[in-house]
């Protein structure tokens, strides 16, 4: 028998207009991501006036905390995925389960990373693609982002259970206050203290324990409708290979991000610091950028999810549908505003003449693949939401995998420098390209189980 408070979260999930429900969750959702980003990006701000190599070590950390995302969102968005659909089933004894499992495995893994990385630093950061300019630089921001491993893989688990039970301004305020901390912490640790780089990295920690404590008090205070018991985890490893299975195709896509900014580090690393501090500088304004689609879909995630839970396949297709339309024009608009402000934007990096030549082009080729991201964000985010783990693997590993990774190899071989810039926005073109018959092929189906129900229902 389900409560008041978990009757209304199933009626509002299941039969509010999909445009206003996904705006609903949306907003909230896409604060937090700007704040993530806004705040990576004011590291590499802030570390940037100490220096090209400094700027360089940003990046080199970057893939690190890509590979602790990598995890967390796997456990996070596996857990989220299968909550959203277990509590449109009506299931909530289930789903505090799959919160409880998921929650224990983060903890562990990043405790583990921990204590690998810090026993294997410098050969780890040379791995990621630091040169031994930028391994100082690397060496001392590496290590206080390692020792947060566990807070962030945690903290990814919280936040995609309170999305997936609606909850999506609750995730935002932890994301947010923690956000806004670390803004302010870096130009007070590394300047005003002097800690330099260090500071940057040790003003991400302490922002994302408070950001897990917000996060984790959500649940303690009773606000979430579902509870957090450590008890209630799993001592089954199928439960944790269903998560993991679930939230795989985020591991795709996160982990090779990692491996492709690793590569993208060695091959600008052959044109100097410089290249290397163009190319992270912008990858970090992108991830500002896509931040707005990526909490678009995010919003979009749990209603997919719940209502396909709940058989109600028009609402999905629905769903979608205006996720992609609203999400298209959203990136259409801010492709012509990052063309022309992209010479703005970069120097506020740095005033090297070959960083700002290397960026200001780089950033206008990654804005032409822009327009199609929506594509890309609905159909991984679709398949996702829905259990549909091996479509949404071979998706969310196509960008920067199937697609990134021989083109990094190729291009510089071919075009040199030219061909490090326009790696990723040909990756895009093509990732985009490959989603369309998958959610066309989807689209059909819907239509099939919605017209399946309609004709039972009739006859019942």
């Amino acid at each position: 028998m389900m409560s008041l408070d978990q009757a209304e979260r199933y009626r509002k999930m299941t039969e509010t207009p999909v445009g206003p429900l996904i705006l609903s969750l949306a907003g909230p959702t896409i604060v937090s991501m700007l704040i993530t980003a806004v705040y990576n990006t004011a590291d590499t701000f802030f570390v940037s006036q100490l220096g090209t190599s400094a700027t360089g070590a940003v990046g080199v950390v970057f893939s690190l905390m890509a590979i602790i995302q990598a995890v967390g969102f796997t456990l996070g968005m596996g857990t989220g995925s299968r909550i959203s659909r277990l509590m449109g089933q009506r299931k909530q004894e289930e789903a505090e389960q799959v919160l409880a499992s998921g929650f224990v495995a983060a903890l562990a893994f990043g405790l583990c990373l921990t204590v690998f990385g810090l026993l294997f630093l410098d050969p780890l950061m040379n791995l990621l693609g630091s040169t031994p300019t930028i391994l100082p630089y690397a060496r001392d921001y590496g290590r206080y982002i390692l020792l947060g491993a566990a807070v962030m893989g945690a903290s990814f688990v919280l936040n995609n259970a309170l999305r997936a039970e609606g909850q999506a301004v609750l995730s935002m305020v932890g994301i947010t206050v923690g956000g806004v901390l670390n803004i302010a912490l870096d130009p007070l640790f590394i300047f005003g203290l002097r800690l330099e780089i260090a500071g940057a990295a040790i003003a991400t920690l302490l922002s994302q324990c408070v950001s897990f404590g917000i996060l984790l008090s959500c649940y303690l205070r009773g606000k979430s409708v579902l509870r957090l018991r450590l008890g209630s985890a799993s001592r089954k490893p199928l439960e944790y290979w269903m998560t993991v299975q679930t939230g795989f195709p985020s591991f795709c896509r996160q982990g090779l991000a990692s491996v492709a900014t690793v590569a993208l580090n060695k091959a600008a690393a052959v044109y100097g610091d410089p290249a290397v501090a163009a190319m992270s500088v912008v990858g970090r304004v992108f991830m500002l950028i896509l931040s707005v689609i990526l909490g678009f879909g995010q919003g979009f995630q749990p209603v997919a999810g719940f209502n396909y839970g709940a058989k109600k396949y028009r609402r999905v297709r629905d769903a979608a549908v205006f996720t992609l339309t609203v999400g298209t024009g959203i990136m259409a608009a801010m492709a012509v505003a990052g063309c022309f402000a992209a010479p703005r934007v970069i120097r506020l990096f740095g005033s090297d003449p070959d960083f700002l030549e290397i960026g200001i082009f780089a950033m206008r080729a990654q804005c032409l693949g822009m327009i199609l991201q929506p594509m890309t964000v609905v159909s991984n985010m679709t398949f996702q939401s829905i259990g549909r783990s091996w479509q949404a693997t071979l998706l969310s590993s196509a960008r920067q995998g199937i697609y990134f990774l021989p083109l990094i190899l190729i291009l510089p071989w071919k075009f040199g420098l030219l061909g490090v810039q326009c790696t990723q926005p040909l990756a895009d073109l093509l990732t985009s390209l490959t989603c369309i018959p998958f959610l066309a092929l989807f689209f059909r189906e819907l239509n099939e189980l919605e017209n399946t129900r309609l004709s039972k229902n009739s006859t019942a």
